[in-house]
């Protein structure tokens, strides 16, 4: 059985559905392994044994007796910790929400158990979702894939890591500001941030109503396809015969590029270039109006996360990681009309993106334009962990800002990305095309 452990979900579910693994069996290895793991502490928050093992062994009778009830019936995820999950502790990685245990679970969550998938567990995260970076000195922060000494990326950071250490074949994450896409990069896994809306967001401890929204980290452009449709309580998309040739692609040059390190920069350049081998066009694009988005995003974020947290972090602060209390005490330098009028600023420089996209089928920039940061600096320099934290969620951040789907894929190099950006409510376009860049990068 352990050799299936570090197969796709894809591919566990087909072998399901071809008799070739158990349900049972498969989980039963899932939680051997982790309880083995020397750092599995630092990725589960807690696990969901009683309730993975009668989930496999209902998967597992349907699949014996030809009832299955999705191509990923039987397939184990992990979840982020910010997902409500019916009896089980679920805390967003916050001492303030100790104790927590919510009584039904979210609709995604309902979505995914009516498809047949096995809640392993929830996953570490950066407390209250409030950081790029992954570092929780208040519970656990992760481990990098890459990297003994850094951050996994954040905030679905034990996602990530719940993946990339062969804990669980996909995990689900949320994304705020690049809270999906950054660990996925960092780790060398496939994100998939999709269109505000579109997943529903009922019984997910939030950030912020107006950005916050449900994707997949995977190890493939196709796990992550059918995670969406399944979440979504959806029929999967076509992905067979997707192919590069004569796709336009823009090379975003505003924002994303400025203050870039070389290992980012190379690993973006190789990708593009194997992009255009494999048949796109890609052609480099300048958005001005950027610059004013990512200007209204204090007044925007801070204002509204802090709108929704104030009672509770006001009432215990001293429970909160410093630095993060300070991101959400920023919400106290905005009133109510910078916040409307920061919106109506942004919804202006949404159109005038819609206007200078519409010509291309994707918008293409690096993931992130940092490598992880060192987790012991980190902890010992406010000053490091405020500019790496702004850093690591800028690239990202435009997606979110812009309200559209976005894809990050690894380029081969080591804990760096590149993403696409698609339209709203594009995903399934954009996963056709997330497949045949796969393909061309290896």
């Amino acid at each position: 059985m352990q050799e299936w452990l570090d197969k796709s979900a894809a591919d566990l579910g087909r072998a399901i559905g071809a008799g070739e693994v158990d349900p049972v069996d498969l989980v039963q290895a899932f939680f051997e392994r982790i309880k083995g793991h020397d750092l599995a502490d630092r990725v589960y928050a807690r696990l969901t044994e009683e309730r993975a093992l009668a989930e496999a062994q209902a998967a597992s009778a349907r699949a014996k007796s030809g009832r299955r009830l999705s191509v990923l019936d039987g397939v184990p995820v992990s979840w982020k910790d910010l997902f409500d999950t019916a009896g089980d502790g679920t805390e967003a990685g916050s001492k303030l929400l100790a104790g927590r245990v919510p009584d039904r679970d979210a609709v995604v969550v309902q979505n995914a158990t009516a498809a047949g998938l096995v809640c392993l567990g929830k996953t570490h995260m950066s407390e209250l979702a409030f950081s790029g970076l992954g570092y929780n000195p208040s519970t656990a922060t992760p481990p990098c894939v890459n990297d003994a000494d850094a951050v996994p990326g954040g905030s679905s950071s034990g996602a990530a890591a719940s993946v990339a250490f062969g804990l669980a074949p996909a995990a689900i994450g949320s994304d705020t500001g690049g809270s999906v896409r950054i660990p996925s990069a960092w780790n060398d896994l496939v994100g998939l941030k999709t269109t505000h809306g579109r997943l529903s967001l009922e019984g997910c401890v939030p950030l912020s109503l107006k950005f916050d929204t449900v994707g997949p980290l995977a190890k493939t452009v196709e796990d992550a396809a059918l995670l969406m449709a399944i979440l979504e309580g959806e029929v999967p998309g076509d992905l067979r015969g997707a192919s590069l040739g004569g796709r336009r692609f823009a090379a975003l040059q505003t924002v994303v590029l400025d203050d870039i390190r070389d290992a980012p920069t190379a690993a973006y350049d190789d990708a593009v270039a194997r992009l255009q081998a494999a048949g796109a066009v890609v052609e480099p694009l300048e958005v001005p109006e950027l610059e004013e988005a990512m200007a209204q995003a204090g007044p925007l974020m801070p204002g509204e996360v802090y709108g929704l947290w104030r009672d509770v972090i006001e009432a215990d602060p001293e429970a909160m990681y410093s630095e993060v209390l300070q991101r959400f005490r920023l919400g106290k330098n905005f009133s109510a009309p910078d916040y409307n009028a920061a919106w109506a600023k942004l919804e202006a420089v949404r159109q005038a993106w819609d206007v200078a996209v519409a010509p291309f089928d994707a918008v293409l920039a690096p993931s992130a334009p940092i490598l992880p940061p060192n987790l012991e600096r980190l902890n010992s320099d406010s000053e490091y962990y405020k500019t790496e934290n702004l850093l690591a969620l800028r690239n990202t951040r435009v997606g979110n800002l812009m309200g559209i789907c976005a894809l990050t894929l690894p380029t081969g190099l080591p804990s760096c990305g590149i993403m696409l950006m698609g339209p709203q409510n594009c995903e399934e376009a954009l996963l056709r095309m997330g497949v045949a860049a796969e393909a061309a990068l290896g």
